[in-house]
């Protein structure tokens, strides 16, 4: 009996995490923080990275894309002084494994553009690989030829503030189901600001917000789920009622091809 158990050992170790199937099943309920999310079911998203200073302080979030790279948001400014937290759930907690990972090399788009926030796209190269486990496995990659439509159910996950006007982010990973907006309907609540770099979801009752830039906005394609957006801009109140604006992955995928072919 020990011994089919450490050949079961054995064959887990083994395994390997294919991108965008977590080994612990995500559970979404409402299509309702991050204002109006819900708490995580611990370590069902297993890309999402906490990106934090010296000091512990969380400023925004990332999404493991392989054991060496982890790709956010452009205006998320990383620097190699800040860390990459892998596995994490709970932020208040000690008792988690978490991994606490340096950043090796930081590569933003050379076009990115703090003012029409275009290109906010931000490739960190990790010092070393991480270990993928139960708890930590890279999310899959939209294709540049992959389609997502108006009004397709996703999901977006971060330690955000619940309320624009809380003094402090939450200690647990929140999540919440959004719809895509086509950049045609999207246009009718942000006009001409709504580039074909970006993409729309939410103004159904729920929003990110500050904290959660970043961050990963999944769709599920082929029973995998699929990084679709990287978490960009929205209403300054992080008000449910606008859609947050969203990197499009599809029209970036390619210089993040040529980054990590290169490095």
């Amino acid at each position: 009996m020990a011994f089919l158990w450490i050949l079961s050992c054995l064959a887990f170790v083994g395994a390997t995490y294919g991108c965008g199937v977590p080994a612990i099943t995500p559970v979404i309920t409402g299509y309702s923080r991050i204002v109006n999310g819900e708490e995580a079911v611990p370590h069902s998203w297993p890309w999402q990275v906490s990106l934090q200073d010296y000091t512990g302080f969380h400023f925004c979030g990332g999404s493991l894309i392989s054991d060496s790279w982890v790709v956010t948001a452009a205006h998320c400014n990383v620097r190699t002084s800040h860390r990459v937290i892998l596995g994490e759930h709970d932020r208040s907690s000690h008792a988690e494994v978490i991994q606490v990972m340096k950043v090796g090399k930081v590569f933003k788009h050379p076009q990115y553009n703090g003012y029409t926030i275009n290109n906010d796209i931000l490739l960190i190269k990790l010092a070393s690989p991480a270990q993928m486990n139960m708890r930590v496995s890279a999310v899959c990659m939209a294709e540049t030829t992959d389609n997502y439509l108006g009004g397709m159910k996703c999901v977006t996950s971060g330690w955000g503030l619940t309320r624009s006007t809380n003094p402090s982010t939450p200690a647990r990973l929140q999540q919440a189901a959004l719809p895509l907006l086509s950049n045609e309907n999207c246009r009718s609540y942000w006009g001409s600001k709504i580039t074909d770099l970006m993409i729309c979801a939410g103004a159904s009752g729920a929003s990110s917000c500050m904290g959660d830039s970043g961050g990963p906005l999944v769709c599920q394609k082929n029973g995998a789920w699929t990084l679709v957006g990287i978490v960009s801009w929205g209403s300054g109140t992080c008000s449910p009622s606008m859609p947050g604006v969203y990197a499009r992955v599809t029209k970036l995928r390619s210089w993040a091809d040529q980054i990590i072919a290169a490095n």
